[in-house]
């Protein structure tokens, strides 16, 4: 095998004992095997590869993600260590290792996803240091047949994102660790033929129909929706031909294969990469800086939901200034005045719409009447009573923003639940005025004395 170094043009021969199957290079690695062994070569060293011997001289898949790799043989499936040290050799019910390639299985450096054969609908989570399922066992489950599946390679794995086309070839994200909450799968792009996540930052990239995309922010879905068509980039792909297929998508530059096995580059802006990095690391005053510099919609649109993710009020909202997004900065305005760091956090869920996750923040703080006010805000009429009856409080304030949002529609009420309780509860406006600035003034005082207690603790000396 021939190796050389296109910076340079320095060439290094390598030489096996036994004939070569199957080859891999990412991530500063070449991993190679023959019938008998497998070599792992480091990028800075091609004179010492470390060998190990294999079980079976029948590999026929390689992964390679940042810390180790896996190879698929025709007896399972083995994760190494680039030391060459076994980590793990992931198994569930049914694995047929003959049925997997590139498009089936994908490898992170903390997750292994595996499309069901016998359940082509369902892709088994694996945690890759273990070998066992992750959460409670049960597969991530989509609508329809799933056809290919990559994981993001870069941020923790907590942050892990799955994409996944479909058969109609619909694009979706979902997250994989998702702790008890159901799995959300969530629609990013349709007519996608293939894909490939960045080797370094959290962007995807597709051949969408007769257009190559980039996806500078999938994320931009967990937390504000209509930003998704701003955050993307398209341009022609009529160059690639038909049936084209991206092999990977490192650094500013995409490798594509076209039907013919010819091999075509295309260039990316690289400026969304070094805003992913300064977010990444805080940057914020930098952030806005290249934005500015730069001047593309696109990018002030990935700063705008990166902010709002990390809740970076003061960046988000110069971000969406940018963009004209004028309801969202006042909304991130009324969000500054939030008396307590729940109510705060729960309006960040609404602002990403996830009105059960605010709910659950809100009662979990004991701030029931907020967790009501969030319901009539949203004229979720129905859950608000059901809360206020719930916990004996607040069923006047619900009436009273029913009856006078009846009144201004002039309408009756029909609902059998609402006609049941206003019989027994009178309307006072100044009453409910009163309460209402009350539970406002309390969640103050919580706030200001949580506050002042964690700057007590952090103010002790610590106990060797």
């Amino acid at each position: 095998m021939q190796v050389r170094n296109v910076l340079n043009d320095a060439v290094d021969v390598l030489e096996f004992r036994d004939r070569v199957i199957k080859a891999s290079l990412l991530h500063g690695h070449l991993v190679v095997t023959t019938s008998l062994q497998c070599y792992v070569y480091s990028t800075k060293n091609w004179n010492t590869p470390l060998i190990f011997d294999l079980k079976e001289g029948t590999v026929s898949l390689i992964l390679q993600a940042e810390r180790h790799f896996l190879l698929v043989d025709g007896a399972g499936i083995y994760l190494f260590s680039y030391e060459g040290r076994l980590i793990s050799t992931p198994k569930f019910p049914g694995l047929r290792t003959d049925t997997l390639n590139s498009q089936t299985i994908s490898l992170s450096n903390d997750t292994i996803a595996i499309r069901d054969k016998a359940d082509e609908k369902a892709v088994f989570l694996i945690d890759a240091l273990s070998g066992k399922p992750l959460g409670d066992g049960k597969s991530l489950l989509h609508k329809m047949e799933i056809m290919e599946i990559a994981l993001d390679q870069y941020g923790s794995a907590n942050e892990r994102k799955l994409a996944l086309i479909d058969k109609n070839r619909d694009l979706y994200i979902a997250l994989v660790r998702r702790f008890g909450r159901d799995q959300k799968i969530i629609k990013i792009g349709t007519m996608v033929h293939t894909m490939a996540w960045n080797d370094s930052t959290s962007m995807l990239c597709g051949i969408q129909d007769t257009q190559f995309t980039v996806w500078y922010y999938p994320s931009v879905v967990y937390v504000d929706k209509d930003l998704l068509f701003k955050t993307l980039y398209a341009k022609d792909a009529s160059d690639f031909s038909r049936s084209p297929h991206i092999l990977n998508y490192v650094s500013n530059q995409v490798t594509i294969r076209r039907s013919d096995g010819s091999l075509v580059y295309t260039n990316i802006s690289p400026y969304p990469a070094i805003l992913h990095e300064y977010v990444n690391c805080s940057r914020w005053d930098d952030a806005v800086r290249l934005c500015r510099f730069v001047k593309e919609q696109t990018l002030w649109a990935c700063l705008a939901a990166m902010a709002v993710a990390n809740k970076e009020l003061i960046t988000a909202e110069v971000a969406y200034a940018a963009i004209g997004e004028v309801e969202k900065i006042q909304y991130i305005n009324m969000m500054k005045d939030l008396p307590s760091k729940e109510s705060f956090m729960a309006y960040v869920m609404l602002f990403s719409g996830n009105v059960q996750d605010a709910e659950g923040i809100l009662l979990r703080a004991g701030l029931i009447y907020q967790a009501i006010q969030v319901h009539i805000n949203l004229f979720n009429w129905d859950r608000a009573l059901e809360l206020a009856v719930k916990h004996k409080t607040h069923v006047d304030t619900v009436l009273a923003h029913r009856q006078k949002y009846l009144e201004n529609f002039i309408k009756k009420e029909t609902n059998k639940r609402f006609l049941q309780y206003s019989e027994g509860v009178e309307v006072d406006w100044e009453k409910i005025q009163a309460k209402i600035e009350m539970e406002i003034s309390k969640e103050r005082e919580r706030s200001a004395l949580a506050s002042s207690t964690t700057t007590l603790r952090s103010s002790l000396p610590s106990r060797q």
